[in-house]
């Protein structure tokens, strides 16, 4: 789950001492059948951290520099969100692109930064308009194969997430069509079965993901990248609702 920068300190702390709560009360997350991760702002890490101690739930960072160290005034050193007990880092969102004007160049730089620095990348991956899903699918992968070409070698000791968002369901009223999400995350699936430098890896789906989207794709992806949807924390247990019960139809 990603918060972005609707909350601010004193809400996200107050969100995410609730999901602990929530987390510490649902069996499937403590026995890690569901896993959760939470993405706050920066400058909630330290609140969030507190929020969590004790809990199954890790957190990381929405963004990071490219460099650990040097002349870059506002950056933030994927070392220093290791240090202070991030355990993951969003890398490519659209929004980067759009609007902070980020380049594919710079993206890949900072997901070597995160694998660099022990951080598992959640990963966005996703076409900009709506296509035939063959030729999405196509898209996606060279996306992914690009970030996947230079990866360090600490990648074998780290998870990758990849979110597959495209850019043109974010921010919508609700998600893109199942049978076209399940098409692009099943050509994502492939590759990374094919080839992949890190330990393990999940394909899971964002772009106005919510309450409904899990069903809806019965088993095609491996979770949700959760973003504004996720505020309401009583939509948030009825995905987890959907998950549990996918999770107990998949072990039947």
């Amino acid at each position: 789950m990603s918060l972005k920068l609707y909350l601010d300190v004193a809400r996200t702390a107050r969100w995410a001492e609730a999901l602990g709560t929530i987390a510490s009360q649902r069996e499937s997350v403590r026995e890690d059948r569901i896993r959760l991760f939470l993405l706050p702002s920066v400058t909630s890490l330290d609140a969030v951290a507190r929020a969590l101690r004790g809990t199954t739930v890790p957190f990381g960072a929405q963004d990071l520099h490219w460099e650990d160290r040097g002349p870059y005034t506002g950056g933030v050193s994927g070392a220093d969100l290791r240090e202070v007990g991030c355990q993951y880092v969003e890398v490519g969102h659209a929004e980067r692109a759009s609007v902070f004007g980020e380049s594919v160049e710079v993206a890949r730089a900072k997901f070597a930064a995160a694998v660099r620095n022990h951080l598992n990348p959640v990963l966005c991956i996703g076409e900009a308009e709506p296509m035939e899903q063959e030729a999405a699918a196509a898209e996606c992968v060279r996306q992914l194969r690009g970030y996947l070409k230079d990866v360090g070698p600490q990648a074998a000791h780290l998870d990758l997430v990849v979110a597959y968002e495209p850019s043109w369901a974010i921010g919508q009223s609700e998600a893109a069509p199942a049978e076209y999400i399940a098409a692009v995350t099943a050509g994502l699936r492939h590759s990374l079965e094919e080839a992949c430098p890190f330990r393990g890896f999940s394909v899971i789906y964002g772009g106005s993901a919510g309450k409904g989207t899990l069903t809806a794709l019965d088993g095609a992806v491996d979770g949700l990248f959760l973003g504004r949807f996720a505020h309401d924390l009583s939509a948030l247990e009825g995905i987890l609702d959907e998950a549990e019960r996918l999770v107990a139809t998949e072990r039947s």
